[in-house]
């Protein structure tokens, strides 16, 4: 289902709680939440969308794939990024890492890791970051 995107700072504000299988919905309408909004998203976290939970979906170079529960364990070569969201408007700029080891879940809660750089680095770092409650 296509759900309406969360603009409420105060709610995106806050640290969402661990993602477990009876979550796998919310994935589903995460996914197809960004699909609906491709033409300017290409990521999104589950408190876009109004659920609490640790649940991201991104571009993954041309498919899109989704992480329950994502850490970032090892990142790597800082740099300056000016990024936009579609819960808030305009751009701001912030520091990402050209390179990231993530630790996530996957649709069967296995325990994966996977290494990302550059654009689609930067779009898990959002994306995890709302999970943190930090809003760019």
């Amino acid at each position: 289902m296509i759900r309406e995107i969360m603009r409420d700072t105060a709610f995106l504000a806050q640290k969402a709680e661990p993602a477990i299988p009876a979550d796998l919905p919310m994935a589903q309408d995460l996914l197809e939440t960004l699909a609906a909004h491709k033409d300017g998203c290409v990521g999104m976290a589950a408190n876009m969308i109004g659920v609490n939970k640790r649940i991201i979906a991104f571009d993954n170079e041309g498919s899109y794939m989704v992480m329950f529960n994502p850490e970032i364990v090892k990142r790597a070569e800082p740099y300056e990024a000016e990024e936009g969201c579609l819960s808030l408007t305009g751009t701001r700029k912030t520091k990402r890492w050209k390179s990231i080891k993530v630790q996530y879940q996957n649709e069967s809660f296995q325990t994966r890791f996977k290494t990302f750089t550059g654009w689609t680095a930067q779009i898990i770092q959002h994306e995890i970051d709302h999970c943190k409650g930090i809003v760019i």
